[in-house]
């Protein structure tokens, strides 16, 4: 399996993203990743004079650059990206909205995980109009993923999951961020800043509940499929993917890759991953069928 980076979904500044793209393509095992701003357009531009450059040093290092579009498409800039989007010829682009499929029909895509392929027959349709790839929602158990992954062998084409960082699961047309800081979306002089993994939303006896990043909400738990690695192999997923976060994610890669690898136990990689700070639990919840939020550890039924 090659293992991935997703598209950062947090509001970055400029230097913090650079260092980010810098150490990932001189010290991170990752394969692939995934770069475009996929949560906000009003965030796009002040990441795109150095997006080239950048993606130009990923390449140098040897990885594969996949451009992200907008899980969102309302407005007519929004529109506009993701026709620019659609245009490129020179790398690969990952669909996160239904608006691009019209767009880049015929031309060879990846479908990302906004897109809700839940069944075999939205693969199959999804693969005839040029699609090669698939990155399932983050959702899914581990029946439905067996056979999704047992569909795209049979397609060619390549399956992903999502195996570490918050889980992605709702996107609205407002702004929490903004109006949690008393603003309205447009105008909400990028609030979303301030917070580098998210804003924590809490229930109102002041319980971890979830967390906001701009229109997008998340859990507030890590998602870690660390100790399904083997599953998903035997499964036949072909790629995992890491989301990006403010904790060391070149550790957290090469924990992954390691076990991946077979250089790594399992309890070792636990060990590892808990010495990072994480500020949130994690969980594995989805995976088993279950609320999304629980850790179930076989080992202990």
């Amino acid at each position: 399996m090659k293992l991935t980076m997703g598209p950062i979904p947090f509001h970055w500044n400029n230097e913090t993203r650079v260092d980010f793209y810098a150490r990932l393509a001189d010290e991170s095992p990752v394969d692939t990743i995934y770069m475009g701003e996929v949560i906000c357009s009003k965030r796009e531009p002040f990441f795109r004079p150095l997006q080239e450059e950048v993606v130009a040093r990923l390449e140098r290092g040897g990885k594969t650059v996949v451009m992200s579009s907008l899980t969102e498409v309302m407005l007519k800039r929004e529109r506009k990206m993701m026709s620019e989007i659609c245009d490129i010829s020179a790398r690969e682009i990952e669909i996160n909205n239904s608006s691009g499929l019209t767009q880049i029909s015929g031309k060879k895509h990846r479908i990302g995980p906004m897109m809700n392929v839940y069944n075999e027959a939205t693969m199959g349709y999804l693969a005839g109009q040029g699609a090669t790839h698939f990155s399932l929602p983050v959702e899914l158990p581990a029946t439905s993923t067996r056979l999704l992954a047992q569909a795209a062998g049979e397609l060619g084409v390549g399956v992903e999951v999502q195996v570490f960082g918050r889980a992605s699961v709702a996107i609205s047309a407002r702004c929490y961020h903004a109006r949690a800081h008393n603003r309205i979306k447009d105008n909400c002089l990028f609030v979303c800043e301030k917070d580098p993994d998210g804003m924590a939303l809490k229930t109102l006896d002041d319980k971890d509940f979830l967390t906001i990043n701009g229109i997008q909400t998340l859990s507030h738990s890590y998602v870690n499929l660390l100790a399904e690695i083997d599953d998903l192999a035997q499964m036949g997923v072909t790629h995992c993917r890491l989301l990006p976060h403010s904790q060391d994610m070149i550790v957290v890669a090469n924990v992954f890759r390691g076990v991946m690898d077979g250089k790594l136990d399992v309890e070792e990689g636990q060990h590892r991953l808990k010495e990072l700070d994480i500020p949130a639990p994690f969980s594995n919840g989805f995976w088993y069928g279950k609320a999304g939020h629980l850790n179930i550890d076989l080992s202990m039924t």
